[in-house]
C-alpha cells in the first residue's frame, strides 16, 4: 500500500511540474513572437526554396523569373556534380563572371560542410532541384548594376548559404549601364527601338559647342584661369569653323574626333570651378533664344521651299516640253485633216475637255479614259493650253496615238472670240480648314476658273461636254454619263458635303443661299451647254466676279464666290462612286474606295508627277504613263 501511494504521489508531482513548464513555455512564446515581428527578425527565416523579395530587382510575370542557386549543404562529389549540372543548365543566361563566382562559392562551402549529415544533403538537394525545375519554366531575368542585386548571404541556423539572384540581360543604354527588364522600362524600349541617327557626329559637335559656350563667359572672368580660357576659346573657334563648312558627317575633316575630345576636356575642366550659376543660366537662355529664332527661320524657309516645289514644274517635265517644242519647229508636219475637223464638231460623239499646261498629265488623263472605254472611236478630246506649251502639246499628241480616239489641241490665246484677248486659267483649288466637335479638319475645294465659263462660246456647235481636270485618272468606262438625265440642271458634279455653304459665309458674303447645301467639286463634270446658253450663266458669273472685285479687289477667292453662286440650285449631284477626291493631300484613304471609284482626283498640292506626291497613290497614275517615247528617256522622266 505504501509503495502504491508513494508511487502515485510522485507521478502526480511530475504531472504538475509538466503542466507548469508547459504554461511557462506558452507564456514565453507569446512574448517572443511579437518581439520577433517588432524587430523584423522574421525576414531571416524562410522555408527551403523561398526567395526574399527585393524592391530594386522585381520579378514581374512572364518578363523574368529569378534563378536561385543554393551553395550550402553540399558535400563531396555530389555537390560538385550538382554545381556542374546547374552551370550547364543555366549557361545561356548566366555570364562568365557569375558562373565563376558560383563555382568558387560552391567549393568553399563544400570544404566547410564536409562533416554535415549526408541525409540532410540529399533532402536539401531534392528540395532545391524541385525549386529549380519550377523556376526553369519561366524566362530568365537579367543581371544589372544595382548594388542590392549582389549575392546575399543568409545567416540562418540551418547553416551558411549563398543565394545568387541573376537576371537575364535586358539591354545596355548609351552610358554602358544595363537596362532592367521590367514592364514599362523606358531604357529597354529605347534600346529596342533605337534608329541610326543621321549625321550623329555633327549633332554631337553642336551639343558640345552649346555647353562650352555657356561656361566660357564665366571662366573668362576668372583671372587665375587665363590658360583654360584661351584653351576653351581656341576649341570653340575650331569647332565653329568646322560646322560652318560641314553640314553632314561626310563633310567633316578626319581629325574631328580629336577636336571634339579637346572641347569636351576643356568643358569638363570648366565645370570643376565654382562659377556664378546666374551667368551660366543667362548664357544658356541667350543661346536658347538664338536657337529658337533659327528654328523659326528654318520653318519659314521650309514652307517657302515647299510652296516653290509645288508650284514649279519638275526639271524633267520642263526638259520634255522644251525638247518637244524644238523638235516641232525642226521637223514641221502637216496636221490638217478634214476628217478630224468634222469629228471636232460632231454632236453624236463623246467630247471631253481638258484645261492643262502639262503634257504628261493631260496624256495620262486621255490614256486612262481610252483604255477603259468600250468604243474608243466615239471619243474626242479637246485639250486647251497656252501659247508656251501649245507646240509641245501638238507634237506629243501627233507622235502618240490612243487607240482610235481623236485629240484636238487648242491655243487659248489664239481663239477669236469677239476679238477679245484670252488667257488660259487652270482649275482653282482652295484650302478650307474648319472645326467640328473641337476637331480640326481640312479639305481642298476644286472649282472652275475663268476659262471654264467660255465653254459655250468655244464649242458653239456642241450640246454636251464632260470636263476633266488634268490631275485625274479614269478607272472605268464613262459612256454612261452621256445618257444621264440631269433633270434640267446645268452641271453634274460630285458634291463635298463635309463642306456646307454655311462654312463659306465669309466667301459668299450677304448673298442668299441655302446654308445646308453642299459644295461641289470640279474634276469630273458633265456640262449641258444648251441649258447654259439659255440661262446665260457666263454673264451671271461675270456679274458676281465684278461684284467681288469692286468690294475686295482682285483675288482668287472671287472665282470661288462667283462659281458657287452662279451654279446655285443648278448642280445635279453625281453618286460619290463616280469620283474620289483627296489623293493629293489625304494619306488615309482606304484601298477599297480607290479601286471602286470610276475617277481618282489628285486634288491638293501633292500631285502624282511631283516628288512630293504621296507614294502609295502614285502607282495608279504611273501605270498610264507612256514609257516608250524617246523624249521621256532623254529627259529622265521615267525615273
Amino acid at each position: 500500500m505504501k509503495g502504491g501511494v508513494a508511487g502515485g504521489g510522485y507521478s502526480g508531482k511530475r504531472r504538475w511540474k509538466g503542466l507548469v513548464i508547459g504554461v511557462l513555455g506558452l507564456v514565453f512564446l507569446s512574448m517572443l513572437v511579437p518581439l520577433l515581428f517588432l524587430l523584423g527578425l522574421h525576414n531571416g527565416f524562410h522555408p527551403p526554396g523561398y526567395v526574399p523579395e527585393q524592391r530594386s530587382s522585381p520579378s514581374i510575370g512572364v518578363y523574368g523569373t529569378r534563378i536561385i542557386i543554393n551553395a550550402s549543404n553540399m558535400s563531396g562529389g555530389v555537390g560538385s556534380k550538382r554545381v556542374d549540372d546547374l552551370v550547364k543548365k543555366f549557361a545561356p543566361t548566366l555570364s562568365k563572371d557569375i558562373l565563376k563566382n558560383i563555382s568558387h562559392k560552391a567549393i568553399s562551402h563544400q570544404a566547410k560542410n564536409e562533416t554535415k549529415n549526408v541525409n540532410a544533403v540529399h533532402n536539401n538537394e531534392q528540395a532545391s532541384a524541385v525549386h529549380n525545375n519550377e523556376q526553369a519554366k519561366g524566362y530568365s531575368v537579367p543581371p544589372h548594376d544595382d548594388p542590392q542585386s549582389q549575392p546575399i548571404e543568409n545567416n540562418s541556423k540551418a547553416g551558411d548559404s549563398a543565394q545568387i539572384i541573376d537576371y537575364a540581360k535586358g539591354g545596355v543604354d548609351q552610358s554602358g549601364k544595363s537596362c532592367e527588364l521590367k514592364f514599362g522600362s523606358y531604357c529597354l524600349w529605347r534600346e529596342q527601338h533605337r534608329e541610326d541617327m543621321k549625321d550623329a557626329m555633327v549633332k554631337r559637335l553642336k551639343d558640345q559647342l552649346f555647353v562650352a559656350r555657356a561656361y566660357f563667359p564665366s571662366i573668362a572672368k576668372l583671372s587665375s584661369q587665363d590658360k583654360l580660357s584661351r584653351e576653351m576659346r581656341q576649341n570653340i573657334q575650331e569647332v565653329e569653323r568646322v560646322l560652318s563648312e560641314s553640314t553632314t558627317d561626310a563633310d567633316l575633316p578626319p581629325q574631328i574626333k580629336k577636336k571634339l575630345q579637346r572641347l569636351q576636356a576643356s568643358t569638363a575642366k570648366a565645370k570643376t570651378f565654382h562659377v556664378d550659376c546666374n551667368n551660366v543660366d543667362k548664357k544658356l537662355r541667350q543661346i536658347y533664344d538664338m536657337t529658337e529664332d533659327e528654328a523659326n527661320f528654318h520653318m519659314r524657309q521650309s514652307v517657302f521651299l515647299y510652296q516653290l516645289a509645288v508650284q514649279t514644274m519638275p526639271k524633267s517635265h520642263h526638259c520634255l516640253s522644251m525638247r518637244l517644242t524644238v523638235e516641232y519647229f525642226r521637223s514641221p508636219f502637216d496636221d490638217t485633216d478634214s476628217s478630224l475637223a468634222d469629228k471636232y464638231i460632231d454632236r453624236t460623239l463623246q467630247h471631253y475637255v481638258i484645261f492643262s499646261t502639262n503634257v504628261l498629265a493631260s496624256s495620262v488623263v486621255i490614256n486612262s479614259t481610252v483604255m477603259h472605254a468600250e468604243d474608243s472611236r466615239k471619243l474626242v478630246f479637246h485639250v486647251l493650253t497656252d501659247q508656251e506649251n501649245y507646240f509641245a502639246m501638238k507634237l506629243w499628241f501627233f507622235r502618240n496615238t490612243y487607240k482610235e480616239a481623236t485629240v484636238e489641241v487648242l491655243n487659248m490665246e489664239q481663239l477669236n472670240l469677239d476679238n477679245r484677248k484670252l488667257y488660259l486659267s487652270l482649275p482653282l483649288e482652295f484650302f478650307v480648314s474648319y472645326s467640328i466637335d473641337a476637331q480640326s479638319r481640312t479639305e481642298y475645294l476644286s472649282t472652275f476658273s475663268h476659262s471654264h465659263y467660255l465653254l459655250p462660246e468655244i464649242f458653239q456647235n456642241l450640246e454636251k461636254v464632260v470636263v476633266l481636270d488634268d490631275d485625274v485618272v479614269v478607272q472605268q468606262d464613262l459612256s454612261a454619263l452621256w445618257s444621264l438625265n440631269m433633270e434640267g440642271k446645268v452641271n453634274a458634279a460630285v458634291q463635298l458635303c463635309s463642306v456646307k455653304l454655311s462654312l463659306l459665309k465669309s466667301v459668299l458674303g450677304k448673298n442668299s443661299f441655302d446654308k445646308n447645301s453642299c459644295a461641289w467639286m470640279s474634276g469630273l463634270n458633265v456640262i449641258d451647254l444648251v441649258k447654259w446658253r439659255e440661262l446665260d450663266l457666263t454673264e451671271t458669273y461675270k456679274k458676281f466676279v465684278t461684284e467681288v472685285m469692286t468690294q475686295e479687289g482682285v483675288n482668287e477667292a472671287a472665282a470661288l464666290h462667283a462659281s458657287l453662286l452662279t451654279f446655285r440650285d443648278l448642280i445635279y449631284p453625281l453618286d460619290g462612286s463616280w469620283a474620289l477626291s483627296g489623293l493629293g493631300h489625304d494619306y488615309n484613304i482606304d484601298v477599297y474606295p480607290i479601286k471602286k471609284a470610276a475617277v481618282l482626283h489628285y486634288n491638293g498640292k501633292m500631285k502624282p508627277w511631283l516628288e512630293l506626291g504621296i507614294p502609295k497613290y502614285k502607282r495608279y497614275w504611273k501605270i498610264f504613263l507612256s514609257r516608250e517615247d524617246q523624249f521621256l528617256s532623254d529627259c529622265n522622266v521615267n525615273s
